[in-house]
């Protein structure tokens, strides 16, 4: 049985704590799992999965993002990075986070699990960062055009200039989110997009810590983050050797139903990654791991984790034997 560990460390925001959950193997770890959650959630739900890989051996943790779940040090914080440079500051904490398990859990790989928001955060890490990890997993990803995204960069942009970074727009959420939910009809509420699973939604629906505003200032860290991410100068940066598995749902509104997934998977590939695997889920919505075929995924993952953990305890095998 996986045992639950909670701790926390000061953001990269020197104001703010950020709450790290953690789920221990009761048998000796044969890896670690960085998990990065998306927006407007937090690193809770991912409970079931994360128990799943605990049980498989595998060590995993997650932060809560600043404004978001333990870390909103009020209601009113929640959807709010900071005024400025927030996503710089996420990306910062996550750092902390990899370096404290790679400290602790030196001899074993570690991989980064990022959903949505969270593998864009992913994307930003690794190209900025290529020290670790072994290998990464992008979640409900999808790669929007230029155009979209310095569309909802000015209209971020205009609403902090007239109201302030914290400041939460109904209209902003609606530009961002709600052509989503127009691909299901009929709607049986304003989050069908995330899964097909109707307790799931019903849960996020019921959930404080879910579903809220995401202030401006976030709205126009993250564009400004997809759009970092986009670039290919900064996609040459990447390390060419770092295993990276995308997955989604072909019914995804956020990876455009596959086909912006499919553009992000091809951007890899032409930035001379080697090691670039691509899956869609047919029939899928956002929240693979909350999906009617989440076992399906789990094991997919779990596979994928396994292989990596191999190939890299051979190359550390081969290096020891070198070095004597």
């Amino acid at each position: 049985m996986p045992i639950l560990n909670e701790f926390s460390f000061g953001s990269c925001d020197c104001k703010n704590t950020i709450y790290v959950r953690e789920w221990l193997p009761d048998a000796s770890p044969v890896g670690v799992v960085q998990i990065c959650h998306g927006i407007a959630e937090h690193i809770t739900r991912y409970d079931k999965f994360a128990q799943f890989l605990a049980s498989k051996g595998f060590v995993v943790a997650g932060e809560d993002h600043l404004g978001h779940g333990k870390s909103a040090a009020s209601p009113d914080d929640l959807g709010f990075f900071g005024e400025h440079g927030g996503w710089e500051l996420v990306v910062g904490d996550m750092r902390k986070l990899y370096e404290r398990l790679r400290e602790q859990y030196y001899s074993l790989p570690i991989f980064i699990f990022g959903h949505s928001m969270g593998s864009f955060l992913t994307r930003t890490y690794i190209i900025r960062y290529h020290d670790g990890p072994d290998g990464v997993i992008l979640s409900g990803t999808g790669q929007q055009s230029g155009l979209l995204l310095s569309a909802g960069l000015s209209a971020a942009n205009a609403v902090i200039n007239r109201h302030g970074a914290s400041y939460k727009s109904q209209r902003l959420n609606d530009l961002a989110f709600l052509g989503y939910n127009s691909h299901y009809k009929p709607n049986r509420t304003s989050f069908d997009w995330l899964t097909r699973d109707d307790a799931v939604v019903d849960d996020y629906i019921n959930d404080p810590l879910c579903g809220f505003i995401p202030s401006a200032g976030v709205f126009r860290d993250m564009f400004t983050g997809i759009k970092y991410i986009s670039n290919k100068r900064n996609l040459e940066r990447l390390n060419k050797d770092l295993p990276i598995f995308l997955i989604s749902g072909d019914d995804d509104p956020v990876g455009e139903y596959g086909k912006g997934v499919l553009r992000a998977y091809n951007g890899f590939l032409k930035a001379g990654l080697t090691d670039v695997t691509l899956k869609l889920y047919h029939g899928g919505r956002h929240e693979l791991i909350s999906e009617y075929n989440k076992d399906e995924v789990y094991s997919d993952v779990l596979r994928w984790l396994q292989s990596k953990c191999e190939a890299k305890n051979k190359e550390r095998a081969i290096e020891r034997a070198e070095a004597k």
